[in-house]
């Protein structure tokens, strides 16, 4: 029987105040302070590896049901990575999620290297194909509205390029400005990350990986969307999308509603606001 190994790559600093979602603190023009930032950043990440867990569950549930019935399909395994730089971070990520406690699953930590985004992306990379993994699917901590059937429907690609294409294949999502929330290929795919973050041209990064792939024709799969959370007008978009879901859910029960984010909004007592409009009729005027 074939085993082919798939890898989940959480790829994010540390909840560590003054050191992520900086954007969303009163130093750099928003409302919170840095440990606020960071309590948001920390339970974004719990929520986004509790969703990809789910998703993974799913998988390997349905690779279950298609060896009971044929036992010589192919079997597909999943591991779970969290990268992050230093080398002292990976303690203190590591310290993070197991504080948590519960996890159904371990974590494999790294450490990724390098002077660029770019390079450590790349060594995050190397490392997991080097140990024999066949694909790799790369996520963020600052998305806690992707879509459970994002990382399902990417290991399903991963897998048809596996089985149908030489140089294997890649799988995207965009994020709301012009770069990725999602981004994996297989072990064999000729493509790397650099000039993809670190690049003097202003080329964007999903234009970047495009591009890369055009000029080796190799396989490329998109997915709808996924917004991540930089400013203050991602966290109201993020806030107003998780609130719409929570409602939902009592309609569409496979709805995954970012819980711990959504506790720490309401707690905070957090209200989102638009200017008023005083339009009646928009139509009948040009639109401004």
């Amino acid at each position: 029987m074939t085993t082919k190994r798939h890898a989940l790559l959480l790829f994010s600093k540390p909840p560590v105040p003054g050191l992520v979602k900086t954007r969303l603190t009163t130093q750099r023009g928003g409302p919170f302070s840095e440990a606020d930032a960071a309590e948001f950043f920390h339970r974004s990440l719990f929520d986004v590896m509790e969703l990809c867990l789910q998703a993974i569950d799913q998988l390997e549930a349905e690779d279950a049901a298609a060896l009971a019935a044929d036992p010589e399909a192919t079997r597909h395994s999943y591991d779970v990575f969290i990268s992050t730089t230093p080398a002292a971070n990976v303690a203190v990520m590591r310290q993070t999620f197991e504080a948590a406690g519960g996890w159904p699953r371990p974590f494999i930590y790294l450490v990724d290297t390098g002077a660029t985004f770019d390079d450590h992306f790349d060594d995050a990379f190397r490392q997991i194909f080097d140990a024999g993994y066949d694909s790799l699917l790369s996520v963020g901590g600052d998305i806690p509205l992707m879509p459970r059937e994002h990382v399902i429907s990417g290991f399903r690609w991963l897998q048809y390029f596996l089985e149908t294409s030489p140089v294997g294949g890649i799988i995207q999502a965009p994020c709301q400005e012009c770069g990725v929330s999602i981004i994996g290929w297989t072990a064999a795919t000729p493509i790397d990350h650099q000039g993809v973050y670190y690049n003097m041209t202003g080329r964007p990064a999903l234009d970047a990986y495009v591009q890369k792939a055009g000029e080796k024709d190799i396989p490329l799969a998109s997915m709808t969307p996924v917004a991540d959370v930089d400013d203050m007008s991602d966290f109201a978009h993020a806030t107003t999308l998780a609130r719409a879901a929570r409602y939902s859910h009592r309609f569409q029960p496979d709805l995954y509603v970012p819980q711990r984010v959504l506790d720490w909004i309401d707690w905070k007592g957090i209200r989102v606001g638009t200017p008023p409009n005083e339009d009646r009729d928009s139509r009948e005027g040009i639109d401004v």
